[in-house]
């Protein structure tokens, strides 16, 4: 008998969470729901949860601490985001949290589990001494945050403080558009001439450190911003 997938849901919205804890119930998922974040303690010893989602905007406790208690208990356990909240600096705070992935509000059901599935697939844990490493992969190229770090084939590459925050965002928003503006305001505070041109440097940075896979690319939309299209 395979064993289900199981999920922790923490949502005050009972309309919302209803839906979502039915809908993946009648999926497939062992799914345990609470709406009150102060008590998810004991909930994630007892449960033993494969994956948490999380709404940000709760009652007592705020997602992004709820968040940081739960990496702090269980380092690898992928945590995704539901929000309503759509600034790239929340993005930025929420990832920092350790938060794994983000899905603003109104979702789909379906792009909920493409999102669940896809995070127990990329965020398996490697043990390496005592550490517990959380890899993200990106085509081709391993992506491990706690480290700092890019494994790709022609080796390893250490990114810099601002590389990560640009690659963060970027990969919170794959697939879709980044604007330049955000960027540039979150990473920098402003989007003055001169940081508009540094950051056209960590772009081509980036860019040559995905290049060994032509499946990955970070394409430039004049007057716009950026699309990191992964497969």
């Amino acid at each position: 008998m395979t064993k289900k997938i199981r999920i922790l849901y923490i949502e005050d919205e009972p309309s919302l969470a209803k839906i979502v804890h039915d809908t993946l119930e009648h999926q497939g998922f062992d799914i345990k729901w609470e709406a009150d974040g102060t008590k998810i303690i004991d909930t994630l010893r007892s449960f033993e949860p494969d994956i948490c989602i999380l709404d940000i905007m709760l009652p007592n406790i705020d997602g992004y601490h709820l968040c940081k208690t739960i990496k702090g208990i269980s380092p690898s356990l992928p945590v995704i985001f539901l929000t309503a909240k759509t600034e790239t600096k929340d993005l930025i705070e929420g990832f920092e949290a350790g938060a794994t992935d983000y899905i603003k509000k109104p979702f789909s059901i379906e792009e909920l589990i493409a999102r669940i599935r896809n995070q127990l697939k990329i965020g398996s844990s490697l043990q390496t001494g005592n550490a517990t490493v959380m890899e993200i992969r990106i085509g081709s190229v391993l992506f491990i945050p706690s480290r700092y770090e890019l494994q790709t084939d022609g080796g390893n590459i250490k990114l810099s403080n601002r590389d990560m925050e640009i690659l963060k965002i970027l990969y919170a928003n794959r697939n879709r558009v980044t604007p330049r503006k955000d960027l540039l305001l979150t990473v920098w505070g402003d989007d003055s001439y001169f940081n508009s041109r540094t950051l056209d440097v960590y772009i081509r940075k980036l860019r040559n450190h995905f290049s060994g896979d032509r499946s990955v690319q970070i394409i430039t939309l004049k007057g716009s911003g950026y699309m990191f299209l992964v497969p």
